[in-house]
């Protein structure tokens, strides 16, 4: 049962983590930059970016007793989509525009970077336990 909801869980964050990737690549397409999600992006981040963060965490303790490579697989899928977009934000980045509006986008993404490692490292322990 409680692998179960922990599979679910993380398919969720997945399906999170793609959807704000697309729109942001939809953003970056358009003419107007903004993506197919009427939102800035800032609620994007809180609606779509921080339960992505959270959910597979809390799936990996969810089923910490049961064994799954499946799950750990997912965990870790999750943590790369994760560094993958903090890694988009960081090359893309204007340093004049970070300058001028005194914005350090290297500040603001270590976080989303340390929280994509830290799945990564969630997910090799459960497919080590596995």
């Amino acid at each position: 049962m409680a692998l179960t909801a922990s599979l679910i869980i993380t398919g969720i964050a997945i399906a999170l983590l793609v959807v704000y990737g697309a729109d942001v690549a939809a953003g970056y397409s358009s003419d107007t930059g903004e993506g197919f999600i009427p939102f800035d992006h800032k609620t994007r981040g809180m609606g779509l970016g921080l339960p992505a963060l959270i959910l597979p965490i809390l799936a990996f303790f969810i089923s910490r007793k049961e064994p799954s490579k499946g799950l750990g697989i997912m965990i870790i899928i999750a943590g790369i989509l994760i560094i993958i977009g903090g890694a988009v934000v960081i090359g893309n980045s204007d340093p004049v525009e970070a300058e001028e509006t005194g914005r350090n986008v290297l500040s603001e993404t270590i976080p989303l970077l340390v929280a994509g490692i830290i799945q990564i490292g969630l997910g090799v322990v459960k497919i080590k336990k596995s």
